[in-house]
């Protein structure tokens, strides 16, 4: 497995043995689910790779093929602990530190207001009114449980 200094993901996968709940909200051999911080949105999820990889053309056959059932299982999971209507599947790996590839799994609730809607949902990032660790590690559980 291929590690990256300087890359948030990788210093993660590095400490996955001593990661919290939100942290190792399921895995397996080719991805890892996390909670993720700085949101406002309890279940905003992330779907990291386990090796550095910085475009999704460069994902192997079976990290391709492991893909799709993720991302359908955790929305299925989302929809049931958190009662959204839809989930966002959204992926960029732009931000400094985070050039790994990773897919945003975001519970679209039926009440949220317009403004974070669609790419607005990006707004719910970085706000002081965060999820805390508690609930993210809660949140986290319940997901587990249906995964």
């Amino acid at each position: 497995m291929t590690i990256s200094t300087a890359c948030h993901p990788c210093d993660r996968e590095a400490e996955f043995d001593a990661l919290p709940p939100r942290e190792r909200v399921a895995f397996d051999e080719h991805w890892r689910v996390a909670h993720a911080f700085g949101t406002a949105l309890p279940g905003w999820l992330v779907l990291v790779p386990r090796r550095h990889v910085t475009a999704v053309a460069a994902l192997t056959d079976a990290e391709a093929a492991a893909l799709g059932g993720w991302q359908v299982r955790l929305s299925r999971a989302l929809h049931e602990v958190t009662g959204c209507v839809k989930t966002y599947v959204v992926q960029f790996a732009e931000a400094e530190g985070f050039g790994h590839v990773h897919f945003h799994l975001v519970p679209r609730m039926g009440d949220l207001p317009g403004e974070f809607r669609g790419p607005g949902v990006f707004g719910l990032l970085g706000r002081a009114d965060a999820v805390s660790a508690d609930r993210m590690d809660e949140t986290a559980d319940r997901l587990r449980r249906l995964l």
